[in-house]
């Protein structure tokens, strides 16, 4: 570890940094409390021990650098500028905390201050961080992104990923690796091959420092020189500080199972907050009368800042599901579809003609994946892109999906607008984590303070033998979680204009694109449009059965509509075009007319969205039903090869046809 300073700073930075050591100290110590009193009503994770940390490297942090924790982030809150009430008041659950009463003590945010939150999930905020450096270097900022994580989190791929992407493109990034020798009950040391953090850094090409966590003088001043050296434009840097928090994992929990009393003693005569008073009185910079005087101001505050909390209100049972989803006033209407016209366009030169319009407008879209930079993507999504707006805009990525959709997270978060293109569906599954606990979250945990303007693209469906892993159909999967927007569509037309809509939107949007239908086109307008999510297409109107098919399906269905009509049947096709939202209206309307209803999806029958009309069919308009309603799904079972096996298991026209045949005889 780097050896003790030999020059103190100025007797106002040691103040400071006493004061917050302190604040950060006493607040947790009367949190403790409070969770014994029942006040605090979830987990409580606190900082006890580790104060030297967040105050050393905090104090060279402007109010727009962003910080990224962990879910033992009430110090560094703290050290960033939160005010001990809003704290106290987020854990005893109080509209006034610092998320409304959504966080709890693992999930604090106050982006006005530059906290981007702290999270449950070990190892997310690395990327998160790094995708603040990213926006910082699109925009040419000085702002400096830092990340605190425990020793727990250093054997994540998520750490290997988001330093391995800092390096490439020298991002301003600070990581802060809090090696409090337990990463929850278990030892670090029979965790980890190489216990010592700081040296990894040299093979990600980076300077790595060890230092001592309970140091604060020293914390200071090396964390000073990355910070410096970040801002410049000197790229990441990777500190270990080894520290040891003298409280349990969380409030509550049994300590002695895997440490010994002794050893938490010890640790506590290594107190931080102690050594620098010592040290300053030694050196007479400070007289014990100004800490004691910090102490009782500082005792007054917490004392204060509790009375506050307990007497803060609880949050309206009736706002709990305010800022899902951002405020619909931020951005205008989609307003009226334009008539097609008679220039045609294939799916995948209408989702470029959006793309490219909009990334000249928005210097803030950039897009990441792998093969999209000169290449111009496996399917030409981004062609000639990359001559037009360069390499930091059009971004070549390693293969880790979950590490560039946590970055692409992170750069949402500080303002730009990511759009993360990967592939495959199948990918992406890699990622499933950061899009569900962390990009369909944000917004909500934030209390709707946090914007997610992020896109993410890929192939789904079965077609040209890819076999398991790239063939996947998964949006009933995303259709799921609150939070985001799910995009299916069926041609070129709707392509264009949800994938501008999606451009412009600030929630995050699944936009999946049927490889089968890439290809195929269809009447686009050369004018710029919008459609709303959330708005169904008659694509064809009938009268006597309702067809509701969602992407490829819709043309399995056009295929067979005059063969029926020939037949006597007439059928009215509906393309739901996103399925969530879902506009299960515009369907009951035309059930209402019909009588009858047929849903054909190429997903799975179970949890399906074909399951999700039905229910909502037969909860609202039962009555309206003529005949039971009927299902076509793709078999349950995982994509085979041969074309003979992946024929069998997708419907086909000529299923369509035979559904609604015996669906008229019903």
């Amino acid at each position: 570890m780097t050896s003790e300073i030999t020059t103190l700073p100025d007797k106002d930075t040691l103040l400071d940094l006493y004061r917050t050591m302190q604040t950060i100290r006493q607040c947790e110590e009367e949190l403790a409390r409070c969770h014994q009193r029942g006040l605090v009503h979830g987990a409580c994770h606190t900082y006890v021990g580790e104060e030297a940390i967040a105050s050393g490297i905090c104090a060279h942090l402007d109010r727009d650098d962003v910080v990224f924790s962990t879910h033992r982030g009430h110090g560094h809150a703290l050290a960033k500028g939160l005010e001990p009430r809003q704290l106290i008041a987020e854990l005893f659950g109080r509209d006034t905390g610092c998320s409304g009463g959504r966080g709890g003590s693992m999930h604090l945010f106050s982006p006005e201050i530059g906290l981007m939150g702290t999270s449950g999930i070990v190892a997310s905020c690395i990327l998160q961080a790094t995708g603040g450096g990213y926006t910082s270097k699109l925009f040419e900022r000085d702002r400096v992104s830092v990340c605190f994580f425990g020793d727990g989190a250093v054997n994540n791929g998520a750490f290997h990923e988001g330093l391995n992407m800092a390096k490439i493109w020298n991002l301003p990034v600070i990581f802060v690796c809090e090696n409090n020798q337990f990463a929850t009950e278990v030892p670090f040391h029979e965790s980890s091959a190489i216990p010592d953090v700081g040296r990894r850094a040299k093979n990600y090409g980076m300077p790595g420092l060890e230092l001592d966590g309970n140091d604060v003088l020293s914390i200071h001043e090396q964390a000073g020189e990355a910070i410096a050296r970040a801002r410049s434009g000197g790229g990441p840097t990777l500190i270990e500080c080894k520290t040891y928090r003298t409280r349990a994992h969380a409030e509550g929990m049994g300590d002695f199972t895997y440490r010994t009393k002794q050893d938490v003693e010890e640790w506590k005569q290594r107190c931080p907050i102690a050594q620098l008073r010592q040290r300053a009185i030694d050196d007479q910079l400070v007289e014990a009368a100004e800490f004691d005087t910090i102490d009782d101001e500082v005792k007054q505050l917490i004392a204060e800042s509790r009375e506050f909390a307990e007497d803060s209100p609880w949050p309206d049972p009736e706002t709990a599901t305010l800022h899902i989803y951002a405020n619909p006033d931020d951005a205008p209407a989609a307003g009226p579809e334009p008539e097609p016209g008679d220039r045609e366009l294939t799916f995948i030169e209408a989702t470029h003609e959006a793309l490219a319009v909009e990334m000249d407008r928005n210097p803030g879209i950039f897009v990441m994946g792998e093969g999209i930079g000169a290449r111009g993507g496996n399917f030409n999504t981004t062609a000639g892109l990359f001559d037009i707006h360069g390499a930091t805009r059009l971004v070549d990525t390693p293969i880790c999906e979950r590490g560039f959709v946590g970055l692409g997270c992170g750069a949402a978060m500080t303002g730009s607008r990511p759009v993360i293109d990967f592939m495959f569906g199948d990918f992406i599954m890699d990622a499933v984590g950061e899009l569900v606990n962390q990009i369909a979250k944000m917004q909500y945990m934030s209390s709707g303070r946090l914007k997610m303007p992020i896109l993410l693209r890929g192939c789904i469906g079965i077609g040209h033998s890819a076999a398991t892993h790239h063939s996947g159909n998964y949006y009933p999967l995303y259709a799921h979680f609150p939070g985001f927007r799910v995009v299916v569509p069926s041609n070129a037309y709707d392509a264009k204009g949800l994938f501008r809509r999606a451009l412009t939107c600030n929630d995050p949007v699944m936009f999946l694109e049927h490889r089968e239908i890439l290809t195929a086109k269809t009447a686009v307008p050369e004018q710029d449009y919008e459609i709303e999510f959330g708005q169904a297409r008659v694509v064809r109107e009938g009268s006597d059965v309702t067809v509701v098919a969602i992407a490829r399906m819709v043309h399995h269905t056009l295929a067979v509509i005059d063969e029926l009509a020939a037949e006597g049947i007439s059928v009215e096709l509906i393309d739901p075009r996103t399925v969530l939202p879902l506009d299960t209206e515009t369907i009951a309307t035309s059930v209402a007319k019909t009588g009858r209803l047929l849903i054909v999806d190429e997903t799975f029958a179970p949890a399906s969205i074909g399951a999700q009309i039905a229910a909502v069919q037969a909860d609202s308009g039962f009555d309206d039903l003529d005949a039971p309603i009927k299902r076509i799904h793709g078999t349950f079972t995982p994509t085979p090869y041969s074309p003979s096996l992946e024929t069998a298991v997708v419907p086909h026209p000529e299923t369509v046809a035979a559904a609604v045949r015996d669906l008229m005889t019903e």
